[in-house]
């Protein structure tokens, strides 16, 4: 079976086995069994340049990538899959060939919801939400979630459609108005068995395109029918006719029956509320969204939808605690909320949220998918025992091999000698076991090996060899030294600051302030951590602290702020991956080299730019050749980090820096911040990642490199601050508190009840 999906760039290929045998006249469209799956990425040649494909290189791109290779797609109906792979293995494509159904094995009645990162949209900045704005004509953001959930405007159409043609007084009237409608939804039955028919092959495929053939005579037969003189219709087909458009009409109607719509409204209303607007937000014009706002009402479209199986790309990207909580708890309580709750398969780089939320593990690795019921650190512990495991039995197999080699020369060596034919036959038959019986003792589930049942066929030896898996090549980054101060003091000093906006047409004392009386110190090794809900000021705060406020013409400042005077400071912005965007977009040859190499000017040579991207994720040609446009989010932020490191920063101001990065890249920051000698001020919604490079919390999952220097890390640690702030807004504007009491978990605790009561109302 095959399928195909063009886009402007590239084709979708799709194969796989099925079956020729008729399953259950009643499918669980909540599952999935597909034995044998190939998916291949084949970019659109014609975009390739004549130079390109003229190389080697060019015609292997040309010919595709392979994503998957004899895979097995396999879902249980109401489980939690958690989608793990790296960054460009190919997760989205999976994504997009199950949700568009370019799988063969996928009938076209799964109803599929998606939420899709189909760019990196340009949020706007939380606490600058204000009253006002431009107000434009449409939808609510409320309406708008209904009506894409529920198709209601489509309906609607169709009842404004019928209706027009039963109150015209011409009875042909109605009639035009049921054939059109009729005629309009045998198109898009067309479009399915068009695709049906490309999809399939072998006999199954002669099948269905005798039935699209069949089809199409209909369609043309009703679209005939359309224009048929009035004189050549009956009045037995009239009233048949005009009958049927009654029962349509009241079909349609009982489809936007107001108490229905009212309940799917009432719900609606509580998943914008738990991913955090509020009345007023809802009441606005949904045009008006930013696009990180944007993203959560389509979050919300995918959580209102009825579907079988529900596909969540990175839901949290644009989340903060209290919402990645709220979306954490629904999603655990599906099965409350639906009597045959959807099948989830769910991408996201909070491994605490992922851990919490999913019951197994999608593995995307080799051009394969693995299973494991399951979280993610329970996986990795797994596969560190079973890597152990079978490296003890591998050496001590091999002592033992060894062993009986020895004797088997020394019997050899002993027959000949006393042409003693018995010690040479034994020797041979020992020899031939060691050589085809030696490998594994047990099966793949831990019982004791037994050829007939474990390894049934011919091979050419009766046991598998012990495969230990080899560890994937770790990502790693390197933050550079810091320089010396050469005289004491802190790196910022903040006391009793306090900030608040202008608003035009309002008196500054009428302002509540965004921040208030803030005092903050940092110094050389702190580590420094800031969390809060949206809106509570802490990208206001970061702004403070790396920017000069005076020159600032959007608000006033009160209070102190003092820097280093030889303070080198790196910064990463929330709307970092966005800024490199737009870099792009204006000069569309500048690559990630090209772009150091310029801000780097007279400072660093080629080569060691070319160190300091590779160090971080961006070697060789990924970094000189690909354009920034086509770069992943994740290398975006790589490349955003090599800007702000090349200067050796004596503190990194670090916002949000973990989306659209991978697990093993943010685990890989995470250790290069825990021990850095410079200072740290991180905000951060992923409770896992501050967690470990703020507060310095060792989970199980995180390897150590051992106790060599400990007593050298616990004398730095004396010296080292750790710190986590909470920032609340209020009445009398926002407020900063140290949480000396547990931290980010103190904090999370809080979160956890206001969402419980959240759910409860």
């Amino acid at each position: 079976m095959t399928s195909a999906n063009s886009t402007s760039a590239t084709t979708i290929l799709c194969t796989c086995k099925q079956t020729r045998f008729h399953i259950s006249d009643r499918p669980n469209y909540r599952e999935l069994d597909i034995s044998g799956l190939n998916i291949t990425i084949v970019p659109d040649t014609s975009s390739l340049s004549s130079t390109t494909t003229k190389k080697g290189k060019g015609k292997a791109g040309a010919e595709g990538t392979e994503i998957l290779s004899n895979a097995d797609l396999k879902l249980k109906a109401g489980a939690r899959y958690a989608l793990v792979g790296r960054n460009g293995a190919g997760k989205s494509t999976l994504l997009r060939a199950i949700s568009e159904k370019l799988i063969p094995g996928i009938p076209e009645e799964v109803r599929v919801g998606i939420l899709q990162q189909t760019g990196i949209p340009d949020d706007a900045d939380d606490d600058e939400w204000k009253d006002g704005g431009p107000e434009t004509v449409g939808q609510t953001v409320l309406e708008q979630v209904v009506d894409r959930a529920t198709a209601k405007g489509e309906v609607e159409k169709d009842i404004k459609q019928l209706t027009k043609g039963v109150n015209d007084p011409d009875p042909y009237g109605t009639l035009r108005a049921v054939r059109k409608l009729k005629y309009e939804r045998m198109q898009k039955k067309l479009f399915v068995l068009d695709k049906d028919a490309s999809l399939r092959s072998g006999a199954r495929g002669l099948q269905a395109r005798k039935a699209l053939v069949e089809f199409e005579k209909e369609v043309e037969k009703a679209e005939k029918m359309n224009d048929q003189p009035e004189e050549e219709i009956s009045a037995e087909i009239l009233q048949a006719e005009i009958q049927e458009a009654a029962d349509m009409l009241a079909e349609l109607e009982l489809q936007v029956e107001p108490t229905r719509l009212a309940d799917i409204e009432s719900q609606a209303k509580k998943i914008l509320t738990g991913l955090g607007f509020t009345d007023a937000y809802m009441a606005r014009p949904a045009n008006t969204l930013s696009g990180g706002w944007q993203m959560r009402s389509n979050l919300a479209v995918a959580l209102l939808q009825e579907t079988d199986i529900l596909i969540l790309d990175e839901p949290t990207n644009f989340l903060d605690l209290l919402g990645i909580i709220w979306l954490q708890k629904y999603l655990e309580g599906l099965e409350d909320i639906h009597p045959t709750p959807p099948t989830l398969i769910l991408v996201s780089h909070d491994r605490d949220f992922t851990s919490t939320v999913c019951t197994d593990l999608m593995i995307l690795k080799d051009r394969g998918l693995a299973y494991f019921h399951g979280d993610l650190p329970t996986y990795e512990a797994a596969q560190a025992e079973r890597k152990l495991y079978l490296t003890k039995m591998k050496d001590a197999q091999d002592k033992q091999k060894a062993h009986i080699q020895d004797s088997i020369q020394k019997n050899m060596a002993a027959g000949r000698k006393n042409d003693d034919q018995n010690k040479l036959r034994q020797a041979k038959s020992r020899q031939k076991k060691l050589d085809d019986r030696w490998g594994m003792q047990v099966n793949a589930k831990g019982h004791k090996f037994k050829l007939n049942r474990d390894m049934a066929g011919y091979h050419e030896s009766a046991r598998e060899a012990i495969d230990i898996p080899k560890d994937d090549k770790s990502v790693s980054i390197s933050l550079p030294l810091p320089p010396d101060l050469r005289f004491p003091g802190p790196l910022i000093s903040l006391e009793n600051v306090s900030f608040r906006y202008k608003i035009k047409g309002r008196p500054a004392h009428l302002v509540v302030p965004t921040l208030q009386d803030i005092t903050l110190s940092v110094s050389m090794g702190d580590r420094i951590g800031i969390v809060g809900l949206n809106g509570a000021g802490k990208s206001t705060l970061i702004r403070l602290l790396v920017s000069d406020p005076t020159s600032s013409t959007s608000g006033s400042m009160s209070g102190a702020i003092q820097k280093h005077p030889r303070l080198k400071l790196g910064y990463y912005s929330q709307h970092a991956v966005t800024s490199l965007l737009s870099l792009g977009r204006a000069t569309p040859s500048l690559t990630a080299l090209s772009l150091l190499m310029s801000e780097t000017a007279g400072v660093m040579e080629e080569p060691d730019v070319r160190g300091l991207l590779g160090s971080l994720g961006l070697p060789g040609r990924l970094a000189s050749n690909v354009p920034l446009t086509k770069l992943s989010g994740g290398q975006l932020v790589r490349c955003e980090l090599a800007r702000l490191l090349w200067s050796h920063p004596h503190c990194l101001v670090l916002d949000e820096p973990t989306t659209h990065l991978d697990y093993e890249t943010v685990t890989a920051l995470r250790e290069a911040l825990r021990y850095w000698p410079g200072a740290v001020v991180l905000v951060s919604h992923d409770r896992w990642f501050v967690k470990g490079a703020v507060e310095n919390r060792k989970d199980e999952d995180v390897d150590s490199d051992g106790e060599a220097n400990d007593d050298e890390e616990d004398e730095e640690e004396q010296k080292r601050r750790r710190l986590v702030y909470k920032l609340v807004a209020g009445k009398e504007g926002g407020k900063m508190t140290l949480l000396d009491k547990g931290g980010v978990s103190q904090f999370e605790e809080g979160v956890e009840k206001k969402v419980r009561k959240m759910m409860a109302t």
